[in-house]
């Protein structure tokens, strides 16, 4: 079975070339434009993985990284920021709300890929 994976980005081409990158693997994929679009999308089915940007419109990743931990079903469930935030104060907020790896724009889809297999459970 196919795991799924969201990918919460505000731009489509990110969203794009990650979701072609995650499907070249094997991947489902949820896209949702920002926080408030994924957390709507967030309807009891099983998640695997969830790749967030930072900088959103409506929500951002970090806000949505802590609202994604309150809801049980999906407590447990491995989030990688992907964003053009290097700064080491946002990557400690980003694991202090419970994001689980940073991937800083621009990436390389294999990067990502393995940041994805790594943190993935069977």
């Amino acid at each position: 079975m196919a795991k799924n994976v969201m990918v919460v980005d505000d731009s489509s081409s990110v969203r794009q070339v990650v979701s072609i990158a995650l499907k070249s693997a094997g991947y489902d994929v949820i896209e949702a434009s920002d926080g408030k679009d994924a957390l709507a999308k967030l309807t009891g089915q099983k998640i695997h993985l969830i790749i967030s940007d930072v900088n959103m419109p409506n929500m951002d990743g970090i806000t949505f990284v802590k609202e994604v931990k309150k809801l049980p079903s999906y407590k447990f469930t491995p989030i990688i920021m992907l964003t053009t935030e290097s700064q080491e104060s946002k990557k400690q907020e980003g694991q202090a709300a419970g994001a689980r790896a940073w991937v800083v724009k621009p990436f390389q889809p294999a990067q990502m890929l393995a940041a994805v297999s790594k943190l993935i459970l069977p």
